[in-house]
């Protein structure tokens, strides 16, 4: 089959795309305002841009709490999102008022940063402190505007729980990390297996 995305007209009874473009890691992002609110919000639009620096970038479909709450404060954390907090993650995701607490309503507690003001997820089985670089609004190609934010930030600090490291290696399958495929669909990862790269290809 073949559809436009222009029309949409694909058939199906849900559109196939975030479905093929998956699965995607969630991007569990805990910010403060200047006025001290704080927000924690899962993002499936996101994922690593380049490894040193270390950045990242996450988007959000319209300027929400938490990319509003990084623009005013200029940092922020990207919590991992697990099996054991796929609850907890879900309900942070609830369209609750501005300034009313996420980890409150999702039943999580809060742990002090080193470097940043936002607090991280404490249960968290790893939390990237990050500080802004910058926040794009998204265009198409004829160059019309979107209500589509990209923040890009740069890692400074990381935090690992232990339990998830073996053999000098943060073990992903330890930590059970999730991942954002499509509809209401999600992925645990649980088993990987290795491919080595040709000599010089990255």
């Amino acid at each position: 089959m073949f559809y436009e995305t222009a029309s949409n007209q694909h058939g199906l009874a849900h559109d196939p795309l975030k479905a093929i473009v998956a699965p995607r890691p969630i991007g569990w992002i805990s910010a403060v305002s200047q006025s001290g609110q704080i927000n924690l919000s899962p993002y499936s639009f996101f994922n690593m841009l380049n490894t040193r620096p270390a950045l990242l970038c996450f988007s959000s479909e319209g300027m929400k709490d938490a990319m509003s709450f990084v623009a005013e404060s200029g940092e922020f954390v990207c919590n991992l999102a697990t099996y054991d907090l796929r609850d907890a993650m879900n309900a942070s995701s609830a369209p609750l008022p501005r300034g009313e607490s996420e980890f409150i309503h999702a039943g999580l507690e809060m742990a002090e940063s080193r470097l940043v003001k936002a607090p991280r997820v404490k249960a968290a089985a790893a939390a990237l402190e990050c500080k802004l670089v910058g926040i794009q609004q998204l265009k198409t190609y004829d160059g019309q505007e979107l209500e589509t934010f990209m923040a890009i930030g740069q890692v400074i600090g990381v935090h690992i729980d232990e339990r998830c490291i073996r053999d000098g290696r943060f073990d992903m399958t330890l930590a059970r990390t999730i991942a954002r495929c499509g509809y209401a669909d999600y992925a645990v990862v649980d088993e990987v297996f290795s491919i080595i790269r040709p000599p010089g290809a990255g």
